[in-house]
């Protein structure tokens, strides 16, 4: 058993590295720092999670108190990960915490992460090397301007100061007094690599008179002001967006992805939640008389994947399925291809009733149909196969609850994927609190339920996915803007 000191980057959940992932996933207690991604905090599931963390002026666990506790989890036969921001050994205090540990004979090892440096200067266009401007770097940190040596650093092509924001009228009148003109191009990048990250670029001396917000990552040096012209991250289309999205939380991850790429700040607000149905007798006893069925309709990937975990625990398995199969949408039947089953009929439009009009061209008279589904749903889908002639048998794969998500966060869009999702919404919150937000719907029947609340919708999804329903917001943005 060791200790890791485990560098978690910049602050992009992504850029943490495939070996740091493991160790949180697998780790008994992680220790973490105040400006730790709450990403990369999720992995770690099994965990007891301890705040170690340190701001300004405010050292609420002593340096030293840190290591006595590494040691203390490691003597009790813990799995112990040091969550660090940036790289452990670049201004992370990593080198005294691996002493602490081997002066008590703790083993121990260190994973490197992307340092702010590195990640900061990279999603802000600053290369710290360029062959016409810099060919040397020097790593300052800002906490203590007195202890740097400004004659030397100050004739360093590319200077990164870390943790300088409060300190840099002072680093600044140091540099120039050290020899560096006031002129010289500078860069401060805040909350690197976040969707809210913002960079200003100017000179030393322009700097020097701004207000830079913390954490900030400050580049003095030629390479800076290539930051007013590759600056990618900032360009994002949705850059700085705050969207919620009020899925069920196991749902929400691959949306959120897809938001966070195009540089939005992705805020996780479940309002609501998948449950086992009260029973799942109906689902098993379907699943005995499996070859009895015509057709298997699905009509979310929710009921996709209750249906296969309940077949995996049964006596049976799909050689028993003839049936044709149907998927109300492209997630749905994605659910149904990771079973390796082909699917037979995905409608035009992805809603009950355009599934209705897909299956009239089969003759449905006599035909025996099976409809795992929600505990309450709309009937739309059963009670017109019942009118062609078919014998519809639903079963409960599962149920939908309210978690207890507390008050709406602070956003500029709120998305909503189904009519629960509305519903719970207006349940968990005050009445009007939805009017703070610009709202979009996945389709007509969530659009239905909003404007039943008196809510117009901002944006409607089209074609009714996650998908389409990122094209709206972005369509809506990009011509707002």
């Amino acid at each position: 058993m060791k200790v890791y000191l485990v560098g978690s980057g910049p602050g992009d959940p992504e850029l943490l590295t495939v070996k740091a992932k493991r160790l949180l996933e697998t780790a008994d207690v992680v220790l973490y720092d105040h400006l730790s991604s709450p990403e990369a905090l999720r992995l770690a599931t099994k965990a007891e999670l301890i705040n170690v963390g340190k701001v300004r002026d405010n050292h609420t666990v002593p340096q030293e108190e840190i290591g006595e506790i590494l040691i203390a989890q490691w003597k009790a036969r813990k799995r112990v990960v040091r969550l660090k921001g940036g790289d452990p050994y670049i201004f992370g205090r990593g080198g005294e915490e691996c002493e602490a540990l081997d002066k008590a004979g703790v083993p121990f090892e260190v994973v490197p992460g992307i340092s702010s440096a590195v990640g900061a200067s990279a999603y802000a266009g600053i290369p710290l090397t360029h062959r016409d401007y810099a060919s040397c770097v020097a790593f300052v940190t800002g906490h203590h301007p007195e202890a740097i040596d400004w004659h030397k650093v100050a004739q360093v092509d590319t200077i990164a100061i870390f943790m300088g924001a409060f300190h840099f009228p002072e680093l600044a009148a140091a540099l120039i007094a050290a020899g560096r003109s006031a002129d010289t191009p500078a860069a401060a990048v805040t909350w690197a690599t976040r969707p809210e990250q913002s960079t200003v670029v100017g000179t030393i001396a322009s700097l020097a008179e701004a207000k830079i917000q913390a954490p900030a990552m400050i580049y003095i040096g030629g390479v800076a002001q290539l930051g007013a012209h590759l600056n990618w991250h900032e360009r994002l289309p949705l850059h700085g967006v705050r969207i919620a999205i009020t899925r069920a939380r196991k749902s929400a991850p691959e949306m959120a992805l897809q938001l966070a790429t195009l540089g939005a700040q992705v805020i996780e607000y479940p309002t609501i939640e998948i449950a086992p149905p009260l029973s799942f007798e109906p689902l098993d006893h379907a699943i005995a008389k499996l070859e009895a069925y015509d057709w298997l309709i699905f009509t979310s990937a929710n009921a996709v994947e209750s249906f296969s975990a309940r077949l995996g625990a049964s006596s049976r398995d799909l050689r028993g399925l003839r049936a044709k199969l149907c998927a109300i949408g492209p997630a749905t039947r994605k659910a149904v291809e990771k079973m390796h089953l082909k699917v037979d009929v995905v409608p035009k439009e992805y809603v009950a009733e355009s599934l209705v009009e897909a299956l009239k061209g089969y003759s449905m008279q006599g035909m025996r149909i099976l409809i795992p589904r929600a505990a309450v749903a709309r009937d739309t889908v059963p009670e017109a196969l019942r009118a062609m002639g078919a014998i519809v048998e639903i079963a409960e794969a599962y149920r939908t609850i309210v978690p207890e998500s507390g008050p709406a966060p602070a956003a500029d869009w709120i998305t909503f994927t189904s009519s629960s999702t509305v519903k719970n919404f207006l349940a968990l919150n005050e009445p009007g609190a939805i009017l703070r937000y610009k709202t979009a719907s996945i389709g007509p029947i969530t659009t239905e339920t909003l404007k039943m609340h008196g809510v117009e919708p901002t944006v409607e999804a089209k074609p009714h996915t996650t998908e389409g329903l990122i094209d709206a917001i972005l369509h809506h943005h990009h011509s707002s803007r």
